[in-house]
């Protein structure tokens, strides 16, 4: 077949694809909720993990926070590498990978192969995520319904970490190994229709995929979130090794950038963070879902070890910060050309700092009301922020660095999902454990286990039983609300910087 034939079938190939775009952007957002809902799903499943498992606290923290933390590093990587070699065939591989590991996660008999099978499921996840987006600009070559198409994807990026407890709330009810099973069915379908409805992208093999860059940007993004990891826990390494992790990191890291500045072909678009709007609205994303998913963990295991409320009831009662961010995603884009980026991004980060505020005056006692209004503050305030730290992204990003500029947002997205969780997570721990007094009865062994986590206090409490166990669980109730009230002040100090930041760095417009 001579060129000359060949290229008109090419044009027919993607005028189908342009026809089926609508059902393409269904399986993409699928395929993307799927991803995003893993970073949050076990939120809920904390309590019922810990009574069948029973991890330690820095098992339990690796079991949550793995997923990200393998996300964020390989984004870059794998959407290189679709653009290279084509994207619909690293989104069927991602598939497979991710549906294996899934079954594995929910068959997991010890913490250790769970925190394995979670960072396989991570792996598998990296590789769908980049080409969903850019599967998306290849398809819809209206830049009007492009935006649509943006817009629907943002909002399900958002709305996935929001729905992913009341996912969890409701399959931990049957059984916890549900929250990962519930993929494997999901994705049998996925699958073949990816295979039937995805376009093939044609891939840049004339231009050279740089390994040395791929493996420093990767590993010196691991070490970067390791070393902050482990300097807050001190649950693998002392904190000096911590340090030199960190800084182990960010020397590569550096590499990296000064690497990209004198290849003819850089392997990232590293000129964009010259551009002040394109950084500022990536510090947006990274502190927006930073707030969103670390604080999602605290107030799911507020609502059930704290307050006592089911698995299935935590889900029902955080369901209004789902509903907030859906209708968040909604709004911002009737706010976004009325008021414009600045107001817009730094108004919805101010918005969260304020929802969170009312929490710190809370105890042990129920505040169903105030608790609904604070979860809805929380979702629209995220929802409206991301949507327009997304848009700044992107129209900061020539059209020619669009790629890249997604992929810089993706992996803002998954290294706040993941350092929301390690950093919140653990200072929560920090101030629970020493906060929580010996309890007459309870033996000093029972005392180390009960300091572990409030998960692991209400474990030992159910084994004492009777009076003993009771106050053990009080005392540990209340030294868990002290910590959140730590953790929810560092929130909202940071939070409240970032907005202050956005609205002196960016334009009006």
């Amino acid at each position: 077949m001579t060129v000359t034939q060949a290229a008109p079938l090419v044009r027919t190939a993607d005028r189908e694809h342009q026809d089926r775009r609508w059902s393409i952007l269904v399986l993409l957002c699928l395929a993307l909720l799927l991803i995003t809902v893993d970073a949050t799903v076990l939120h809920i499943a904390v309590p019922a993990l810990t009574a069948a498992l029973e991890p330690s606290a820095v098992q339990l923290l690796w079991i949550i926070d793995i997923y990200s933390l393998v996300v964020a590093p390989l984004l870059i990587m794998f959407g290189t590498l679709g653009d290279r070699y084509g994207r619909k065939r690293l989104v069927l591989w991602g598939f497979v990978l991710f549906g294996v590991a899934s079954a594995a996660a929910a068959c997991a008999p010890t913490p250790l192969t769970l925190i394995l099978a979670r960072a396989l499921l991570g792996v598998g996840g990296a590789m769908i995520m980049p080409a969903t987006l850019s599967l998306i600009r290849q398809v819809f070559t209206d830049r009007r319904e492009r935006a649509i198409a943006l817009g629907v994807w943002s909002a399900v990026a958002a709305a996935g970490a929001a729905i992913g407890p009341l996912v969890g709330g409701v399959l931990v009810g049957f059984w916890w190994g549900a929250v990962f099973l519930i993929n494997v069915p999901i994705l049998l379908v996925l699958l073949p229709a990816a295979k039937r409805l995805l376009p093939e992208s044609r891939g840049r093999r004339d231009r050279p995929w740089d390994a040395v860059s791929a493996a420093l940007s990767v590993f010196g993004i691991l070490a970067l979130a390791f070393g902050l990891k482990e300097a807050g826990s001190g649950s693998l390494l002392p904190l000096w090794a911590s340090v030199l992790v960190f800084a182990a990191g960010l020397g590569l890291l550096i590499a990296f950038v000064r690497r990209q500045t004198r290849l003819p072909a850089p392997f990232l678009e590293i000129g964009l963070f010259r551009r002040r709007e394109f950084t500022t609205g990536v510090l947006g994303v990274l502190l927006g879902v930073f707030a969103l998913v670390g604080l999602q963990l605290m107030l799911a295991q507020y609502l059930q070890l704290v307050l006592g409320d089911s698995p299935v009831r935590a889900a029902l009662r955080m369901l209004p910060l789902v509903i907030s961010a859906v209708s968040g995603g909604l709004a911002a884009a009737h706010i976004l050309p009325r008021v414009g980026m600045r107001a817009t991004m730094s108004g919805g980060l101010a918005l969260v700092a304020l929802a969170l505020t009312p929490t710190l005056t809370w105890g042990v006692e129920g505040h169903p009301v105030m608790l609904a209004v604070c979860f809805v503050g929380i979702g629209f305030g995220v929802q409206v922020a991301l949507l327009a730290a997304s848009d700044t992204i992107m129209a900061s990003a020539p059209e020619a660095q669009a790629g890249g500029a997604a992929a810089i947002e993706e992996t803002a997205y998954e290294l706040g999902a993941g350092l929301g969780v390690a950093v919140l997570g653990t200072i929560t721990a920090i101030v629970y454990a020493p906060g929580l007094p010996a309890v007459p009865g309870v033996s000093a062994g029972g005392m180390d286990q009960a300091r572990q986590s409030l998960a692991s206090a209400a474990h030992v409490a159910d084994q004492i039983g009777g009076n003993t166990g009771g106050a053990l669980l009080d005392a540990a109730r209340w030294a868990f609300v002290n910590a959140l009230h730590t953790t929810v002040v560092v929130s909202v100090v940071l939070l409240s910087l970032t907005a202050v930041a956005v609205a002196m760095l960016l334009s009006r417009d």
